[in-house]
């Protein structure tokens, strides 16, 4: 169930033309529209800037490259804790 309000305000053409979509997706109303429009774009933007995606071969190189590493060392270790500490992912 919806909790809080977005107020926009766009020209008469852009809604016409908004309606006019919602209404030949079957959609009840131009709210339910919209928010179907911000939810997928939303996750979509989200994923793209929250994974990186990488051909096999770079893949490999990578975890052959982590394989044959040397234990981290105290400067990467204090990195990793400082990262934790700040709750990034």
């Amino acid at each position: 169930m919806a909790t809080t309000r977005i107020d926009m305000r766009v020209d008469a053409a852009l809604k016409a033309a908004a309606e006019k979509a919602a209404a030949l997706k079957g959609m009840k109303s131009l709210t339910e529209y919209v928010v179907r429009l911000i939810e997928h774009d939303a996750e979509q933007v989200i994923r793209e800037h929250e994974s990186i995606t990488v051909k096999n071969d770079v893949f490999d190189r990578f975890i052959a490259a982590c394989d044959s590493a040397d234990a981290p060392n105290k400067k990467l270790r204090e990195a990793r804790d400082f990262v934790r500490d700040k709750g990034i992912r």
